[in-house]
């Protein structure tokens, strides 16, 4: 596992797939623990959390769980533009039912507030989110997470769904923008 680079940065080794799939079990069957609907919601939030998604979902493996998807933007090359915009809405009812949002990281804390928000507004019975990586020391709003593959210091990562302008989500691996 060495250094990638991708429009002229340098990343360098993160977190490994093993550590990732590791914890993707763990945090599955802390979910399983603590959610007892028969019938969870389950919100991928895209592009970025389709591969932990898909991951988690597996492993969670609730018998009448569903999953769908929502597409939400706020972030522009390396930072973050401060404003959430909905791509692909939410079709789905979700009222009386739980639901749990699948991000694949929670920084500021701004698109989180603004998905239990929708989901709140909709009558959810409860809302739940996990995150495969959260940014405690960037978070601006909202609360934690309930559900945190890692925390991570405030640095740019990408791999494994995270991507930089649309590229390197294919990785395996996560890789932390390389400080000079």
């Amino acid at each position: 596992m060495g250094n990638v680079v991708y429009d002229g940065l340098t990343f360098e080794p993160f977190i490994t797939r093993e550590k990732i799939a590791a914890r993707v079990i763990e945090l599955a069957q802390e979910l399983r623990r603590d959610i007892s609907d028969d019938n969870p919601l389950f919100v991928c939030v895209l592009n970025g959390s389709f591969i932990f998604a898909a991951d988690l979902f597996r492993a969670c493996d609730f018998p009448d769980a569903e999953i769908t998807f929502i597409r939400l933007k706020s972030y522009e090359g390396t930072s973050s533009t401060g404003q959430v915009k909905q791509v692909l809405g939410l079709n789905e009812n979700v009222e009386g039912r739980t639901v749990v949002i699948i991000e694949d990281i929670v920084d500021t804390g701004v698109t989180a507030v603004e998905l239990r928000r929708l989901f709140e507004d909709n009558n959810a019975k409860s809302v739940k989110m996990v995150t495969l990586l959260f940014k405690p020391s960037s978070l601006k709003c909202g609360k934690e997470p309930e559900y945190v593959g890692f925390a991570i210091p405030p640095a740019f990562v990408l791999g494994y769904g995270l991507d930089i302008d649309e590229k390197a989500r294919g990785l395996s691996d996560i890789y932390a923008l390389k400080k000079d």
